[in-house]
């Protein structure tokens, strides 16, 4: 007997935590589960070859909205070179109209709903040991003959009884390591699966800090938790944070999902202690109308997450990340924008502009009707138009993401950007003109190196008299410089030949390195780039200004 647990993660990058957990709860049949994790970006021959040369005899796939179309074809084909093989799907993307899953996927056996670890579990020793029923396991939907049983949802387990799914770590180089201290969500967000558990657990945090110690003795990279709300109990966080605080390595990095509103003092005064790059958090703001906030039953003081938000900011040594959601109820073009200024103003280090997706389970999706949502039929479900919002509207919004991710959060742009949003109305419409610009030149069809999306900047810029072509371009060479020293000046650099000279003889006689680099604006106004020493929250070149000693010399 063979059962293989399986995963195919959006990018190689991921690791699939849900199907580790199956594993280790199941150790008791570890001689007869084994695991594989793909990537959708795989060659769907290059699985059949693994999974068919496996020959397992019941074959788990973990389902999620970004995988779900490319499982089904995998299984699909499965099923005809594997014909007494037994498929199972589990996951959030079948859970919640599983008998609907298995009445138009003839290739599926059954379906794990819910958590899965006790039922993997029970399944395990069903197929292993040949006793029992399958009517007997709570948790599952399954075919017998010409029907399909449904034995209802198991009930939620304690979190602390799963074991710990890392062990060696070698499996997970130059991965993302994702970790849950707790399951449940104590929010009813509408649009978010997370609110259907309202059974908040929290895993022990002696076990917590036990298998935090091993991340940071593996010297891990990053460790994202998935916890919903990581902050919804104040001393299970205060805990955790101590403790990564009181063994950090000077090398892993802590992401964690919070409400930055229900930050108390004592959280943020330990903060601000932290080592720069120790902890990077990712806050979901999604829209700052109240009426819609009221209307997605999310429980959010955008006037205190701003004012927290800018305190943190000022400490200088975590990564925030922000979260917008378009497409949501009562949001019209003109109060997104609100949202969006809104959330800019905050300069977080990353803006995230998703759009609405309309999941199973939701009551989002029960109340599509009376909000006129158009969405896609396939996953990922996403929002075309709304009561409030026309598809045309979401295109543009679509290039305006499309404009932020660029430009905004690779942070490569900051002092340009900087510069040029004081010639717009507001930062939304910036992003709007400039991501217009690239459909009217026919740029957003095409890939674009680092250099270029600067020229092609600076070529949008020059379509406003108003905008210095001098203070712009000072603007870009401190961008550029800040993140390495170039090889060959870009295009649009003045020259730099008149100060050979002085930039020679600065350098003898102050011994700077060669991997420095100083540049003379047109200004007169000289930069020092140490690429020896950088931000260790932007890793930017840390920067001096030696203009008085450059020209005293």
């Amino acid at each position: 007997m063979k059962i293989l647990l399986v995963a195919c993660n959006a990018k190689y990058i991921h690791s699939n935590l849900a199907v580790y957990n199956l594993k280790t709860y199941a150790d008791k049949y570890k001689d007869l589960v084994s695991l594989k994790e793909y990537t959708i970006n795989q060659q769907k021959d290059e699985i059949l070859r693994d999974i068919y040369l496996e020959q397992p005899d019941v074959v788990c796939v973990s389902c999620y909205i970004w995988n779900i179309t490319f499982v089904k074809e995998i299984v699909k084909d499965l099923a005809k070179i594997l014909p007494n093989t037994c498929f199972w799907a589990g996951g959030p993307e079948v859970s919640f109209d599983a008998e609907i899953f298995l009445k138009k996927n003839t290739d599926f056996f059954g379906v794990m709903v819910g958590e899965g670890e006790e039922t993997f579990l029970e399944l395990c020793k069903y197929y292993a040991e040949g006793e029992g029923s399958l009517e007997k396991i709570r948790g599952i939907a399954f075919r017998n003959d010409d029907k399909i049983c449904h034995n209802g949802w198991r009930e939620i387990m304690d979190l602390s009884n799963v074991p710990f799914a890392y062990k060696n770590m070698e499996d997970f180089k130059n991965r993302i390591i994702y970790y849950e201290s707790s399951r449940g969500c104590p929010f009813s967000c509408s649009y978010c699966l997370s609110s259907v558990d309202k059974k908040l657990r929290f895993r022990d945090l002696e076990l917590v800090k036990k298998e935090l110690q091993f991340f940071i003795d593996q010297q891990v990279p990053q460790v994202k938790f998935v916890d919903r709300t990581f902050n919804c109990k104040h001393s299970h966080a205060m805990e955790i944070w101590r403790y990564i605080v009181e063994h950090d390595n000077g090398i892993t990095n802590f992401h964690f999902e919070i409400s930055a509103d229900l930050l108390k003092e004592e959280e943020l005064q330990l903060m601000e202690t932290m080592r720069p790059g120790l902890i990077q958090l990712e806050i979901g703001v999604q829209s700052t109308n109240p009426q819609t906030i009221q209307a997605i039953r999310r429980t959010m003081d955008f006037e205190k997450l701003s004012k927290i938000v800018k305190r943190i900011h000022s400490f200088g040594n975590i990564h925030q990340h922000l979260d917008l959601i378009a497409g949501l109820p009562y949001e019209d073009m003109e109060r997104f924008r609100h949202s969006f200024n809104d959330v800019y103003a905050l300069k977080p280090e990353q803006l995230q502009l998703g759009f609405l997706k309309v999941l199973k389970g939701s009551h989002m999706k029960d109340m599509g009707k009376e909000y006129e949502m158009v969405y896609k039929a396939q996953e990922p479900y996403e929002i075309l138009s709304t009561k409030w919002m026309t598809y045309g509207e979401i295109l543009v919004l679509k290039t305006v993401e499309s404009m932020v991710e660029v430009y905004y959060n690779s942070g490569q742009f900051k002092h340009t950007l900087e510069y040029m949003e004081g010639f717009f109305a507001d930062a939304f419409s910036m992003y709007e003109e400039l991501g217009h610009f690239y459909e009217k030149k026919g740029y957003h069809c095409i890939s674009h190196s680092r250099i270029r999306r600067y020229e092609i900047l600076l070529e949008f810029a020059g379509e406003y008299p108003e905008i210095s072509k001098e203070e712009i371009v000072k603007n870009m060479l401190l961008d550029l410089y800040l993140r390495e020293n170039l090889k060959s000046r870009p295009s649009f650099a003045p020259s730099q030949k008149s100060y050979e000279k002085e930039i020679w003889e600065y350098r003898r006689h102050r011994k700077v390195p060669k991997t420095a680099h100083i540049e003379v604006f047109g200004t007169g106004e000289v930069l020092l780039f140490d690429y020896e020493k950088r931000d260790p929250l932007t890793n930017n070149a840390v920067i001096k200004n030696i203009t008085e000693d450059f020209f005293e010399r």
